[in-house]
């Protein structure tokens, strides 16, 4: 019986999405007699807006056994508990979504219905107010999430906020560490198998060549080895997500602490701020159809909070998803399989997202079409579900009047999106495949934070009268008061 298993694994790339993969490969196959090789060009940028995460990136940090403390040195991070959206409802106006989940421990989504009853039952108090991780946040306390499920502290979230570009060279040494070689170069020369149209080689221009039975492409927007090679197809998502231009510029560091990402609402799109420990991330993204690159540029300089330290560099790209990111013998991770903008600080999940996907379903010499199949179905609907939220943001505004949110707000969307909202305000409910990324805490602070106000709520919930449940609800908020101030503070940065 022949040996059909692959042997040689070629990265085509690095940044974050490159060396995010190199490092995981490396270490899930390390028992096997697999050869990795990265190439990748000093000469090519790396977009590397990537510096906000989401709370899986815990997971991606622990199967390649990062330890934190020494990661966060590294990387120049910071604790990241959530992202303020500012002005999306017009000038003045703001809400957190907090990472963790609201109300106490074990109640989940229950409680959330018991907080729309409160509202409709008369209940003022915002919704920060029934979130630990939300006061945590505003008061710049940070504290670890702890296992027991009966303890206020279990219902803490945080991911991180880093310097994308040590992330990668972090990610490199422990990779090279594993075996994995670096070629230097730009690729000059694709070969392919005349009959299964399967790469099987890529040469430089500096003479080097990788052979190969397994390709991932991590070359960002171009997609060389997917679009360019295998021609997979590209879904534009512009109709509903219209910002196609990102200026991007650090600024110097703060002192006072900031333990999440802010998202402010601009003229054509929104800005943001990113804080690191050795200085700010700042952009703006923007949709060139109601701002030129310009005015844009213009506008992100003016929405700082202090000069650019480096000079604004411009990012073009379209909102949108390969159709098939995996084709033949070739994989697309991070960039190469679409690009979502960074409003809810997604692309670094996707990129390791797509890397549990590929690890799950790892083929065969023959690449077999039903694995990449699957792998196209699953990445297929994670994308939507993304875009969808996303799209929310924009829909559900209220107190902007410039063109572009004008026609954000007229817009037709996506019927899974549609079905969302008016489960959600007809009744409070709001319904998730279990796959999805985003879960109940995540919508409902978006909903509720972009102005959408249920009718109902779980009628479950009615064997308490109004009295007790308005009771419950000013213990809950006494509680994580009480929390809150326990936590300790987050030291204020070396200025």
């Amino acid at each position: 019986m022949s040996d059909t298993r692959i042997r040689r694994i070629v990265i085509l790339g690095g940044g974050t999405a490159g060396w995010m993969t190199a490092a995981a490969l490396s270490r899930a196959l390390a028992r096997q007699p697999i050869a990795i090789t990265l190439i990748e060009s000093d000469a090519i940028g790396t977009i590397g807006v990537g510096e906000a995460t989401i709370p899986t990136i815990h997971w991606f940090n622990q199967i390649i056994g990062l330890d934190e403390a020494a990661f966060m040195a590294e990387t120049k991070a910071t604790v990241k508990l959530g992202i303020e959206f500012v002005g999306w409802n017009g000038p003045g106006t703001s809400y957190l979504h907090p990472f963790g989940t609201f109300g106490p421990p074990g109640d989940g989504v229950m409680f959330l219905h018991r907080l729309i009853r409160g509202r409709l039952d008369g209940d003022t108090m915002p919704t920060e107010a029934y979130s630990l991780t939300a006061q945590a946040a505003r008061a710049g306390r940070f504290t670890h999430p702890v296992g027991d499920p009966r303890s206020l502290l279990s219902t803490l979230g945080y991911a991180y906020h880093f310097d994308a570009g040590l992330y990668a060279r972090y990610l490199r040494g422990l990779a090279e560490k594993a075996g994995v070689t670096r070629i230097e170069g730009k690729v000059s020369r694709i070969d392919r198998d005349p009959g299964t149209g399967f790469v099987t080689a890529l040469a430089t221009d500096t003479g080097a060549e990788a052979t190969g039975d397994l390709f991932i492409d991590c070359s960002g927007l171009r997609g060389l080895l997917i679009e360019e090679t295998m021609g997979s197809g590209f879904d534009d998502w512009t109709h509903w997500l219209p910002c196609d231009r990102a200026w991007a510029a650090p600024s110097a560091v703060e002192t006072e602490v900031t333990a999440y990402t802010r998202a402010t609402a601009a003229e054509a799109g929104w800005r943001w701020r990113i804080p690191l420990q050795h200085r700010v991330g700042n952009g703006y993204v923007f949709s060139s159809r109601f701002q030129d690159e310009e005015s844009a540029r213009q506008s992100l300089i003016a929405g700082m909070d202090g000069p650019p330290i480096a000079d604004p560099r411009l990012i073009r790209f379209t909102p949108g998803a390969r159709r098939r990111p995996w084709l033949g013998n070739v994989v697309a991770i991070g960039l190469s399989s679409g690009f979502l903008e960074p409003l809810e600080s997604t692309s670094i999940h996707l990129i390791q997202s797509g890397i549990a996907k590929l690890l799950a379903l790892f083929p065969a010499r023959d690449c077999s079409p039903l694995l990449a199949d699957q792998f196209n179905r699953v990445f297929e609907q994670e994308m939507q579900d993304v875009r969808d939220f996303l799209i929310l943001h924009y829909h559900r505004t209220a107190g902007r009047a410039e063109p572009m949110w004008r026609e954000r707000q007229d817009m037709e969307i996506p019927e899974t999106l549609a079905r969302k909202i008016a489960h959600f305000e007809q009744s409070g409910r709001i319904v998730l495949s279990t796959d999805e990324l985003f879960r109940d805490a995540s919508w409902f602070a978006v909903l509720d934070g972009q102005g959408v106000v249920p009718r109902g709520y779980n009628p479950m919930i009615d064997g308490a009268g109004s009295a007790d449940n308005l009771r419950h609800l000013e213990a809950v908020r006494g509680a994580i008061r009480e929390s809150t101030a326990k936590i300790p503070a987050i030291p204020p940065r070396a200025g």
